[in-house]
């Protein structure tokens, strides 16, 4: 018997308060059978360096302006939405995934964040900073789904968490730069193939200019196989993939290697 979830990823700058265009690709996703949306880092809102003097209650009403769209066009659409966003609580900022749903809104707190001289989320937003938890985790007709913040894909503990749960796809939502594509697509090919299961990497478009960097996002968006190998990408500009995700693709994988059986019989998951 057949599995397969269709998943669309859209690449793309900053949307700001554009509902028009999310709902022009939303059209497009469903005419492909799509289940599930997903959006890269800084989409809905403005990217981390410009957030950095935008006053607070820009952010919250930008925020608060974009989730009431989403929860419309997840109901409108009947599909699951993805979307990493910054929220305004008390004062205080925080990095969050959604999910949002036709029946519900769900959230994820970003667990460990860029900590670096020239980008330091860790110091601006008031993400707690505690022990692990598992990363968010849902299914659609039977196909297991989680999604890892793009910093946190560092980290073996949140991908020993997706082989224990038996993830069949991980969604990394990203706004990467500096020309590094050819890590991520080397690191996200090791943990595909370690972890069976397919990889979705969404990430940004755009440009930002400070006194210092250039901060061009290359896309590169791209589905990794459970092999290790990428299935498909796109190039550099604004663009939607359609990824296929198929369960027996996963389990073949998973037989034929035999890492989860082996750590199964070990009591380790």
């Amino acid at each position: 018997m057949q599995k397969t979830v269709n998943i669309a990823a859209l690449q793309i700058a900053s949307l700001s308060f554009d509902k028009a265009k999310l709902d022009y690709y939303l059209t497009i996703a469903k005419t492909k059978k799509c289940k599930v949306f997903v959006l890269g880092e800084y989409v809905l809102n403005l990217f981390f360096k410009e957030l950095e003097t935008t006053p607070l209650s820009l952010i919250k009403e930008q925020t608060r302006y974009q989730k009431k769209n989403l929860q419309q066009l997840a109901n409108s659409y009947n599909m699951v939405i993805i979307t990493p966003a910054i929220v305004v609580r008390n004062k205080k900022v925080k990095k969050i995934i959604y999910k949002f749903t036709p029946r519900s809104v769900t959230t994820y707190t970003q667990q460990i964040l860029i900590n670096y001289k020239h980008w330091d989320e860790e110091k601006f937003f008031s993400n707690p900073i505690e022990s692990l938890k598992a990363p968010m985790t849902f299914s659609i007709d039977g196909i297991k789904i989680a999604v890892m913040a793009g910093f946190e894909i560092h980290f073996d503990y949140f991908w020993q968490q997706c082989m224990s749960k038996k993830i069949d796809c991980v969604l990394v939502p990203t706004a990467s730069t500096f020309g590094s594509q050819n890590r991520w697509r080397h690191l996200l090919s090791t943990k595909a193939y370690q972890n069976s299961s397919y990889v979705l990497r969404i990430n940004r478009t755009g440009t930002f200019h400070d006194k210092e960097h250039t901060w061009q996002f290359y896309g590169d968006s791209f589905l990794m196989q459970p092999n290790g190998e990428i299935e498909s990408h796109l190039g550099t500009k604004e663009e939607l993939m359609i990824a296929i995700i198929d369960k027996n693709i996963v389990k073949e994988h998973k037989k034929s290697w035999g890492f989860t059986n082996a750590l199964t019989k070990r009591d380790m998951i």
